[in-house]
């Protein structure tokens, strides 16, 4: 079935923040964000020339948000004292964070009026390695006395692989990259009365609006239903619109001050600045065994870039540990992880958030492994992988796998791409001088998904009275195609044809609470409860048929394809779902409210294989073919499954080979719009040869695992150690990522990269 969402977005368009023509903004003020140009400065703020410039509403500083509560934390976890302001306040800890706020009536006024904000800087040291940060002579936070903001360990790395006959060490980067939304950040609000009380409605480009709501009411001192919130069409998020912003937030505060709506749509410059980056971990993996291939122990060592404010970037090496070992039986594993704040943009969730470092780092060990004992790399993971009779299983990292395939995932995409040969022509090249190496990468990954606790989702059926559906889900989407997936799975159970039902998502006023989209979870939670919800709206409605048969709710037949209830016996007489609802409610009809709660997390798995070819004259590497199986259990509409997969691999792909966020030595951005951030386009890539295999998790009745992450987790590390096998016969045993022309020539001829 094709995603029924689509036809709008492709004829009148989507209506996204910037969008919004809603009468509650009539008359809103434009919200142009001064942001610090220096990476650590002490601060001095200069608003008078802007203050009466042409079109200026008012001109805000920190000064002016003192009584406004401190900004919630992102997660618990984190220290408090190094929660950032909502603006600068004394001192910027990197480029583009917010030191003033200038209001207009037009939004492009907001432009010329932000440059006459004069801030007089007085340059502080600035740290951008994390290596540099972790030894605490340039502090962020002096009051702290160090920039740790998280530390944990299980076991030592050190000694974990004592007595093992083989063993390699490499240190590798997982470097930062931005998450690059096609819509870029942007918000807006009205208090119900003009001087900033009653309800506030607010609107903005996020993930989960419930969690959002909750944090503009902890910030504005509201109760939640003192706010309602609401999420138009999300162009994109990937996990960095997970929440709202400071941005956000002052929106609200602004707002109240001059007694107006107010918007704010951010620049692609400033989101590549401020919105926040992904990955940016420094590992040092260790990994022993035998000659004949059997690993034995795992080492790593994560170091985590935070950059200057900790959010949810701090956490991912937590999700690294977890995942550490990957698909493979490793009986001792060793983590340990810091992560350290830099003058840097905030690392944040970006997909994966977490997983995709740890397989990168597993995946990248393997292939070193396979080098040191000159073996082909698929057969070491063949002598690895745990065994499907292995499950259920908690590995040495602490997750606790719920099913598994992991050898016929490979052997499938091996048996596809016809391994033997492509290995053959592989040997013919090099030994012909073919200028085009081949190089064939490997990746057999495993993910957690709606974890690691057992996650929970509500929806609402409402059979009306006249026999259509509308399903209400706590989780909100920006692209997956829920209103597809959800309709699906009530049609099933209902027997009311997809047309006829309606999905309802990301208003916290007509969809009482809910998760919100990330991490995989909405098919396997929110599809469940609608799932459930579906079934315990039949079972109601079969006490209302049988009350109108006078019969015994016992004797109650569903005919779904008549679309009513009859008694069991008796299919002439039927009692449509309009009747049965009517007689519910004649306003409103049938309503049955669920929280559906999973037992476990799900651990989507599967294995990809790259073939590259390298230019050996400029060392330009080029993605010639991808093979992959993603297994996330039965699929529900393969037209969605298809999409989330391309869209994975693109991701990943495009991190082994093009995307990098850079800083100078002075914090200074070198990567603040598409020239000069690689992006792809379809150009760069192939089409992809995607095989099926559904494996069911026992933990959700739909047996779904989630699909959303696994291509960018499988598929970045296929593709680097593609690019790095190509060029493994002339004595490279590695190349970070992104695997660039330059890096590999330099490579190629003995230079570092």
């Amino acid at each position: 079935m094709l995603r029924i969402e689509d036809p709008k977005f492709l004829t009148t368009g989507g209506v996204y923040a910037d969008d919004l023509r809603d009468p509650r903004l009539e008359g809103a003020g434009h919200v142009t964000y001064v942001r610090s140009v220096m990476a650590h400065a002490r601060i001095t703020v200069d608003t008078s020339a802007a203050v009466g410039a042409p079109g200026v509403l008012g001109v805000f500083t920190a000064e002016d948000f003192r009584d406004l509560a401190a900004m919630p934390l992102p997660l618990p976890m984190l220290p408090p004292a190094m929660n950032r302001t909502y603006l600068a306040d004394g001192v910027t800890r990197y480029v583009g964070e917010p030191v003033a706020i200038v209001v207009t009536e037009n939004k492009y006024d907001g432009e010329d009026a932000a440059e006459l904000v004069s801030i007089d800087y007085e340059p502080l040291p600035v740290v951008v390695d994390p290596r540099d940060a972790a030894k605490d002579e340039v502090l962020l936070f002096p009051d702290v006395g160090n920039n740790t903001v998280l530390a944990l360990d299980n076991g030592d790395p050190e000694t974990v692989l004592d007595g093992c006959e083989v063993v390699v060490r490499a240190e590798i980067r997982n470097q930062r990259v931005a998450p690059a939304p096609l819509e870029v950040r942007g918000s807006a609000c009205a208090w119900e009365n003009a001087d900033g009380t009653g309800r506030l409605t607010f609107w903005a480009s996020t993930q989960n609006p419930h969690d959002a709501r909750n944090i503009i009411a902890e910030a504005m001192s509201l109760s939640p239903d003192d706010v309602h919130f609401i999420a138009p069409d999300v162009g994109g998020g990937f996990g960095a619109k997970f929440g709202v912003s400071v941005e956000d937030v002052l929106l609200a505060a602004v707002a109240k001050l001059l007694g107006r709506p107010m918007r704010w749509t951010e620049s692609r410059t400033e989101n590549m600045l401020a919105m926040g980056h992904g990955r940016a971990q420094i590992q040092t993996i260790g990994i022993g065994g035998t000659r004949d291939g059997k690993v034995t122990a795992y080492a790593l060592e994560v170091l985590q870039d935070a950059g200057a404010f900790p959010h949810f970037g701090a956490v991912l090496p937590f999700m690294t540990m977890m995942m550490a070992t990957g698909v493979y039986d490793i009986p001792k594993v060793a983590v340990k992880t810091k992560s350290v704040v830099t003058n840097t943009s905030s690392v944040v969730a970006y997909r994966g958030a977490g997983r995709p470092e740890a397989t990168a780092a597993i995946e990248r060990a393997i292939d070193l492994f396979a080098a040191e004992i000159d073996m082909d790399p698929g057969e070491v993971r063949r002598k690895n992988l745990l065994p499907p009779e292995a499950f259920p299983l908690t590995t040495p990292a602490g997750a606790s796998y719920d099913s598994g395939e992991y050898a016929k995932a490979l052997d499938a995409v091996l048996d596809a791409a016809d391994y033997p040969a492509l290995r053959a022509e592989q040997q013919r090249r090099r030994e012909t001088g073919d200028r085009k190496l081949l190089g064939l990468g490997l990746s057999t990954y495993v993910e957690i998904t709606a974890g690691p606790e057992a996650g929970t989702e509500f929806a609402r059926i409402n059979v009306h009275p006249d026999g259509s559906v509308t399903v209400y889900t706590g989780t909100s989407p920006h692209g997956q195609g829920h209103a597809t997936s959800f309709a699906m799975l009530a049609s099933d159970e209902l027997g009311i044809p997809v047309e006829r039902i309606n999905v309802v998502h990301g208003d916290t006023d007509l969809v009482a609470r809910g998760g919100g989209t990330g991490g995989s979870r909405s098919l396997q939670l929110g599809g469940a409860a609608v799932h459930q919800g579906a079934i315990e709206t039949v079972d109601k409605a079969k006490e209302s048929a049988a009350d109108l048969f006078e019969a015994a709710a016992g004797d109650i037949v569903l005919d779904k394809g008549r679309g009513g209830f009859h008694v069991a016996g008796s299919p002439d007489e039927v009692r449509t779902w309009a009747e049965i609802a009517a007689s519910a409610d004649a306003e409103h009809g049938l309503i049955v409210d669920t929280d559906f709660k999973a037992t476990g997390a799900s651990f989507p798995f599967g294995a990809h294989l790259a073939v590259v070819e390298v230019d050996a004259d400029t060392g330009k590497p080029e993605l010639i073919r991808m093979v992959t199986v993603d297994d996330a259990g039965p699929v529900v509409n393969p037209v969605i499954v298809e999409g989330q997969r391309h869209g994975g691999i693109a991701q990943g792909a495009a991190q082994a080979l093009f995307e990098e966020v850079l800083y100078d030595a002075d914090g200074n951005p070198q990567s603040t719009n598409f020239a000069d951030y690689a992006f792809p386009t379809a150009a760069e890539l192939p089409d992809y040869e995607l095989l099926p295999m559904e494996t069911r998790s026992p933990h959700n009745p739909l047996g779904v695992k989630g699909i959303g992450e696994a291509g960018t987790i499988g598929a970045t590390p296929a593709v680097q150690n593609a690019v790095i096998d190509a060029v493994a016969h002339l004595g490279v045993r590695h190349i970070d990522m992104p695997t660039t022309s330059e890096r590999v020539w330099r490579a190629m001829n003995g230079e570092q990269s």
